[in-house]
């Protein structure tokens, strides 16, 4: 061959390559792409690229075609097989995606599209690197049978074991039924859209036929009933570009991998900055609700607090936030609805988050107002002991370092659950207005005085004046305090620094486990 012949030759495989990346790069085709712009969906790529840093996506498998030869499938055969999948950046660091291309096949899974998944889990867990999944999906290929469900188990079993190792975020954004729900519940954080991604084990048509029960694809799976009623999902986003804004802003406070701690931002906000407004926010009467925000915001940095599964459990808030540019988890009780009381909802959201924390040693916050656990008989079978247990559980096991702050009820069960000394908790504060007791003073003034009160001439005012007692002895945090169960009373103003200073001395905090395989949590 001759020099002049080589270049003409290898301009003609230059071409084949661009024609081929090209025809990736079409999925399946400009009229599908307009249904889903039609349908207010941006296509695969076009989320791909939305999400992560500008020209920092680098593509794996784009040329990789399903090998079935069922149902005239051979005939037809898109390059990427309804996956994008490969690694960016977000914010400069490492990130794997894989993105459900929904104009190819309706994004349905095949042997090839799993296979495309499970090479960037496998090494995203081999260089400890976060996982991001777009998922747009009709669910399985039904024309490949049990390959397209064995191509589910192979993404099941690795979702599995990355997890604890490094975060991993799925992102709904279209239909997500049957077996393929069962990813994105493995992973730590689902972000749904509103009015256009749905999540159900069955369909309507199915419950319908089985149950004779209506229901829409809304009702039954949409993005406000998994964040309000299932607690499923953690976010509702108004539209792609939304939910993939929350993808970056949630990385934002997670580390990459679980050796590695959070990003540490440089603060604007002074460490020492005092909230004299704190001092009054807890209302003179104990029966009386606050929103337990109005004590967050003043005491993180630039007042932001980036809550998680807002919808869900209300009583309890939990969410992400920084104390002198350091990531920190926040779990707090929430006086404003149900006077904070732990149920079965708000245990096993607070659980999980805890327990996501302590994988990615994110040190743990604890604001505390529980007045007990939500007594009742729907709760009571609904197994209130074992998902109440769960939350116990996850504090106790965590070694990250642990902060607790009692700013008023803190009664029975509840204040052992919530952080207590009792359960590892490093530093633990309260404010004066802090009431640490078995029960309220009503309560246990019914209970250790009912015959007194019974026999009295004038039984109302016995039982004022009893509960005036055993609130002036009880209705405070000195008795906790003399015991060493509280480590300081702390004004309230003085919060902020307080804890800053405190994660300052458990920055290089070191704790284990017994050896085991694994706890056994009550599930």
């Amino acid at each position: 061959m001759t020099s002049k012949q080589q270049p003409k030759h290898s301009k003609s495989k230059l071409q084949v390559l661009k024609e081929r990346s090209l025809k990736a790069q079409e999925g399946g085709g400009a009229a599908r792409i307009e249904k889903q712009h039609a349908a207010k969906k941006l296509t695969a790529r076009e989320r791909v690229e939305f999400l992560l840093d500008e020209d920092s996506f680098e593509e794996f498998d784009k040329f990789v075609v399903h090998r079935s030869k069922d149902f005239g499938l051979e005939q037809q055969l898109y390059p990427g097989d309804g996956v994008i999948t490969g690694y960016g950046q977000i914010e400069g660091r490492q990130v794997f995606v894989f993105a459900q291309d929904f104009t190819v096949f309706g994004g349905s899974l095949s042997e090839t599209h799993a296979q495309k998944i499970c090479k960037v889990l496998d090494l995203a867990m081999k260089v400890g690197v976060p996982v991001i999944g777009l998922n747009d999906s009709g669910g399985a290929r039904i024309q490949e049978g049990v390959v397209s469900l064995g191509g589910y188990a192979d993404i099941f079993l690795r979702n599995t074991l990355a997890s604890g190792v490094v975060p991993q975020i799925s992102c709904i954004m279209g239909p997500c039924a049957g077996g393929a729900v069962y990813s994105p519940a493995i992973t730590d954080f689902n972000i749904m859209v509103k009015d256009t991604s749905y999540m159900f084990i069955t369909g309507p048509d199915v419950i319908k036929t089985v149950t004779h029960a209506d229901v829409t694809k809304e009702e039954l799976g949409g993005a406000l009933t998994h964040n309000r009623t299932s607690g499923v999902a953690h976010f509702a986003a108004d539209s792609d570009e939304h939910a993939l804004r929350m993808v970056r802003e949630l990385l934002s406070f997670i580390p990459s991998n679980n050796l590695e701690d959070a990003p540490r931002l440089n603060p604007t906000d002074s460490p020492d900055r005092t909230e004299p407004k704190l001092n009054s926010i807890v209302p003179e009467a104990s029966n009386q609700p606050y929103d337990i925000r109005d004590v967050i915001h003043p005491i993180v940095d630039d007042g932001y607090f980036f809550e998680v599964q807002q919808l869900h459990a209300p009583n309890i808030c939990i969410g992400f936030a920084r104390l002198d540019g350091r990531s920190v988890g926040i779990v707090a009780n929430q006086p404003a609805f149900l006077a904070g009381v732990l149920d079965i909802d708000a245990s096993v959201k607070a659980a999980r988050f805890v327990r996501f924390c302590d994988c990615f040693n994110i040190p743990l916050i604890t604001f505390e107002d529980v007045p007990g656990f939500l007594p009742g008989v729907s709760q009571e079978h609904g197994g209130i002991i074992r998902h109440g247990a769960k939350l116990l559980y996850a504090f106790a096991e965590a070694t990250v370092p642990k902060l607790t702050v009692i700013t008023r009820k803190a009664y029975g069960g509840a204040y052992c659950v919530m952080a207590s000394k009792h359960i590892r908790t490093d530093i633990n504060f309260a404010w004066p207005t802090a009431e640490i007791a078995v029960m309220g003073a009503e309560g246990a003034v019914g209970v250790l005085y009912r015959r007194e009160i019974g026999e009295a001439k004038d039984q109302d005012a016995a039982r004022r004046a009893r509960i005036v007692e055993l609130e002036d002895k009880f209705a405070n945090p000195y008795v906790a305090a003399e015991r060493g169960f509280i480590d300081e009373v702390i004004e309230p103003a003085l919060t902020r620094p307080k804890l800053i200073r405190a994660l300052s001395l458990l920055e290089n905090k070191r704790d284990t486990n017994p050896p085991k395989k694994h706890g056994n949590i009550p599930l």
